[in-house]
């Protein structure tokens, strides 16, 4: 008798369809060697912001607030935009206008996307916190976007995620997710290369 098939949850499907692009913006931001020195990690910061200014709508767009409970408090545009004042930086000049334009209703399946990529980072943040802390920055000084939730990151992640794949979507509108979160990575791994690549 065969065991049954654990059919995978959304959040574990778009991590192993985004594998590859995930892989090739880690592998691109840890040779940049960002976490060096404040200069680096200045530039590290304005692709965070650039791309957080992309999606700052989406944090805002009341059908997904509906969707994923606590979804305004999750926008870190602000946090970044003070680590880079702390640093003595101008906002960045975007390159095009933001992927998700404001007051502009967004296709929730591709929007489902681009925020697993975008939470999903806060995973990731943990690590990037205590190199930041070996260049003198913090939690209240140039490294505020990193700091954990109250709660703690893999409680906010889990939090997320029960959302995520909570919502009920067509086939049609899952292929929207993995494409919106490959375009995610992908809009990120263009800063990179653009900026500190």
């Amino acid at each position: 008798m065969t065991a049954p098939t654990l059919e995978l949850s959304r959040a574990q499907r778009l991590k192993e369809r985004t594998r590859d692009t995930h892989q090739r913006l880690d592998t691109s931001i840890i040779t940049a060697a960002s976490f060096d020195t404040v200069e680096a990690y200045a530039r590290f910061a304005m692709v965070q912001y650039l791309f957080h200014r992309d999606i700052e709508a989406l944090y805002q767009d009341k059908n997904l607030q509906a969707l994923l409970p606590g979804l305004a408090q999750r926008c870190r545009l602000g946090l970044i935009a003070a680590d880079l004042a702390d640093l003595g930086q101008s906002l960045p000049q975007a390159d095009k206008a933001p992927a998700f334009p404001a007051g502009e209703a967004a296709d929730v399946a591709t929007a489902l996307g681009w925020l697993y990529v975008a939470e999903g980072s806060n995973m990731g943040a943990a690590l990037l916190r205590k190199e930041a802390a070996k260049i003198g920055l913090s939690d209240t000084h140039g490294a505020r976007h990193l700091a954990p939730p109250p709660e703690g990151p893999a409680a906010h992640w889990r939090t997320f995620t029960a959302a995520l794949n909570d919502v009920d979507l067509s086939a049609v509108q899952e292929t929207h997710v993995v494409t919106g979160a490959n375009a995610a990575f992908a809009r990120v791994q263009a800063l990179v290369d653009a900026r500190i690549g």
